[in-house]
C-alpha cells in the first residue's frame, strides 16, 4: 500500500486599505468571480485562492480607522501585501500614503511584495493608476517588489492581471 501525499505551499497574503475601498468585493471576485454583497469588514475574512496550483492565503483586513492600529497582528510570514485603494477618494490618499510607508517600515513585512489595486476605475473622475503612483511616491520604494494595477472589482477588470504578477514573484526573492 502506497500512501500519496500532495504537499504545497501556501502563500499568505494580507489585503488591507481604508475602508470602502473594495477589499471584500476583490476577495470574492477572486474567489467566486462574482460580486457579492457586503457589509463593513469587522475584523477579518480568509479565504484560500488557487492560481495556477499556486496557493494563496488571502486575509481581507477591515480598513476602519478604528480597526488600522490592529493590522501589524496579522503581518507574521506575510508574502504579499494587497492595497486596494479607491480611486475617487482624493481627500483620503494622504492616509493611505501614511498606512503603506507604515506597513512598508514594520519588520514582520520586511520581505513582502506589495501589489497596489488603483480601484474603482469605472467611475467617473477617478485618479489614474499613474496619479496614485505618484502621489504614494511609489518609485521611490526600493526594498520591496512592488506593481500598481488599475482595476474594477465589480466587474473583475484588471484582477486576474495582479493575481499574475503575485504568481510571477514566487521564488524570486
Amino acid at each position: 500500500m502506497f500512501l500519496v501525499c500532495f504537499l504545497f505551499v501556501e502563500h499568505k497574503v494580507i489585503i488591507v486599505g481604508l475602508d470602502n475601498a473594495g477589499k471584500t468585493t476583490i476577495l470574492y471576485q477572486f474567489l467566486m468571480n462574482e460580486v457579492v454583497h457586503t457589509s463593513p469588514t469587522i475584523g477579518s475574512n480568509v479565504e484560500e485562492i488557487v492560481v495556477k496550483n499556486t496557493h494563496f492565503l488571502m486575509w481581507d483586513i477591515g480598513g476602519q480607522e478604528s480597526l488600522r492600529s490592529s493590522w501589524n497582528t496579522y503581518y507574521s510570514n506575510t508574502e504579499f501585501i494587497i492595497l486596494v485603494v479607491d480611486s475617487i477618494d482624493r481627500e483620503r490618499l494622504a492616509i493611505t500614503k501614511e498606512e503603506l510607508y507604515r506597513m512598508l517600515a514594520h519588520e514582520d513585512l520586511r520581505k513582502a511584495a506589495v501589489l497596489i489595486f488603483a480601484n474603482k476605475q469605472d467611475m467617473k473622475g477617478c485618479m489614474t493608476a499613474a496619479e496614485i503612483s505618484k502621489y504614494l511616491t511609489l518609485s521611490s520604494i526600493k526594498d520591496h517588489p512592488w506593481h500598481i494595477q488599475s482595476c474594477c472589482a465589480l466587474t473583475g477588470e484588471g484582477l486576474c492581471q495582479g493575481l499574475e504578477w503575485m504568481t510571477s514573484r514566487i521564488g524570486v526573492r
